[in-house]
């Protein structure tokens, strides 16, 4: 049962509300006289063989590098011992322009080692004689061979990406502009992940409310809470290795599943990586993709492979420049500010949301939902007490085999598998069953299995304004968007959404949606259903099952 009262981190008043609505992050120099040592490389991804070049600014003389494998279980790599650093200088800018700081250390991939994420914990000596620590991430590709009956999870890079808070500016806040107060339409890869990214404690808070609410209440936020008073990124709930990605990957070698890794940017730069695949695998908080990434999916898909979307917040459309080392998003600001717009370029290619008219692709067309008809649900003032799990429709459905689950089951609430933001689709109620309909592009042959209600604004009589982070503007945003302005009457029209779990043929092929950025807590959690609902769908996509059961 979800907890009555908010988790107490040591913070004031004003202290919590800094915490929600401040904007901090990291940057080269605030630890101060403790010293410091920050760390990146070259490429999201590699391969067996590929040289990785790692840049290091750290105020000692030098470090040692432990590397493990990140998986089921924790395996040990190498460790490389008295890398030679030294203080980088880093450019105002950095979060949009790269670090620029000179290579430090290089090493080749040994053949031997299989594909996943690799973890690299730098330990060095601070100012005070005391260790300082960072962490990264690169994640291992596979190697050509066999690849049938195994998974390829596609790490959430793009929404990494735009989550990163290292150097003060990402596509949500940043120090860009003339009063250094936007969020930054350009951001690098070439600067150090947050903290938080890579390693997390097993009890940092996850997005959604573990307590009940009361009512009359100003929402909390717990995670931005816990980020304040421990010194970890704003943003580390909301997207990374550790809060998403991990946790799959992890759950799957557990459980006994061949599996392989791929950052989104395989799927734009080498569309051939999926070929032998029976299955593809989305997870957690994944928003950004390239117009590149959904063709790479589509042709997989029509071709006859079978993707499982794990993941909620299909949204926005974004551009790769510099060979990959800058991602572009607009977002909110796009029909004002993005050059396509305004040099007669090709307007489908406009990084604002999929479901702009203009753009004509609309993000359920590849995975059957879309998040403008989802989004909030168990944070904030957005249903706040609202269900935690999956009201089910259609328990009938395979994937629901050997559950038990009813008509009117709540699958995960437990877990809170519902949450933070979802992806859903205008429907319409026949015989007491959802079916797609209304305005929404929909692929054909679409059936909802199950449904729950999420908000795009926060409402309550009872609630200052001022208490409130999300508002209500997303919801006049998405309004715009689908309807041409940000009226009251259009608010009307968005306000009201919904989450959903679907599952329908794409040419040859198959897509299964759960469209919630938390379905992995029922996995963390380890939800007897969700385990059971996850497993009929991937062996029924690999055409085996995984330990003989």
């Amino acid at each position: 049962m979800p907890k009555a009262t908010f988790p107490d981190f040591g913070l004031t008043a004003s202290e919590r509300r800094e915490a929600v609505r401040g904007h901090y992050y990291e940057y080269p120099g605030m630890d101060g006289d403790r010293g410091e040592i920050w760390c990146y490389s070259d490429r999201f991804s590699y391969f067996p063989g590929d040289a990785v070049t790692l840049f290091i600014s750290s105020t000692a003389s030098t470090c040692d590098i432990d590397i493990v494998r990140d998986g089921g279980v924790e395996t040990a790599a190498t460790t490389i011992g008295g890398v030679a650093t030294k203080w980088q200088q880093s450019p105002d800018q950095c979060s949009v322009e790269g670090c620029g700081w000179q290579p430090t250390h290089s090493f080749t991939i040994p053949s031997d080692w299989t594909s996943g994420a690799y973890r690299l914990t730098l330990k060095a000596t601070g100012k005070d004689g005391a260790p300082i620590v960072s962490h990264h991430l690169f994640i291992l590709c596979p190697s050509p061979g066999d690849r049938a009956g195994r998974l390829l999870q596609i790490a959430a890079t793009g929404t990494w990406t735009a989550y990163n808070t290292w150097g003060g500016s990402n596509h949500y806040q940043g120090i860009t502009g003339p009063n250094r107060d936007k969020y930054a339409t350009r951001v690098s890869t070439q600067r150090p992940w947050w903290r938080g990214f890579a390693v997390l404690p097993s009890d940092a808070p996850r997005v959604p409310l573990e307590i009940e609410t009361p009512p009359a209440t100003a929402p909390r936020y717990p995670h931005m809470e816990w980020a304040f008073a421990t010194g970890h990124s704003k943003k580390y709930a909301s997207s990374g290795w550790a809060s998403y990605d991990s946790h799959f990957f992890r759950w799957a070698e557990r459980t006994g599943y061949g599996i392989d890794i791929i950052s989104q940017h395989e799927l734009h730069f080498r569309p051939e990586i999926t070929e032998g695949y029976d299955c593809i695998v989305c997870v957690g908080h994944d928003e950004y993709w390239t117009w590149e990434m959904r063709d790479t999916v589509d042709a997989y898909l029509e071709g006859g492979g079978h993707a499982a979307r794990f993941a909620g917040n299909f949204m926005w459309q974004t551009r790769l420049e510099d060979e990959g080392r800058t991602q572009v998003c607009y977002k909110y600001r796009a029909r004002a500010e993005d050059p396509i717009y305004r040099n007669g370029g090709d307007v489908t290619r406009a990084t604002n949301s999929w479901e702009a008219p203009e753009i004509g692709r609309p993000g359920a067309m590849t995975f059957g939902l879309n998040a403008t008809r989802g989004l909030y649900a168990g944070w904030g003032g957005c249903a706040p007490r609202g269900v935690r799990g999956f009201p089910v429709y259609r328990p009938g459905h395979w994937a629901f085999a050997c559950t038990g689950i009813y008509y009117g089951d709540l699958l995960g609430g437990d877990a809170h598998v519902f949450g933070y933001e979802v992806d859903g689709l205008d429907y319409v109620i026949r015989n007491g069953l959802p079916e797609p309909g209304g305005e929404d592009a929909y692929p054909e042959g679409l059936q909802i299995l199950a449904l729950g209600m999420t908000s795009l604004v926060e409402e309550s009589a009872d609630i200052a304004i001022e208490d409130q982070f999300l508002t209500d503007e997303d919801g006049r945003f998405v309004a715009e968007t689908l309807y041409g302005s940000r009226s009251d009457e259009n608010l009307e029209k968005v306000k009201r959404g919904c989450g959903m779990i679907v599952n329908f043929p794409k040419g040859k092929g198959e897509v299964f949606h759960v469209g919630s950025t938390e379905w992995i807590a029922g996995l963390i959690k380890q939800d007897a259903m969700v385990e059971r609902v996850t497993r009929n769908i991937l062996d029924r996509y690999l055409a085996t099952t995984a330990d003989g059961s």
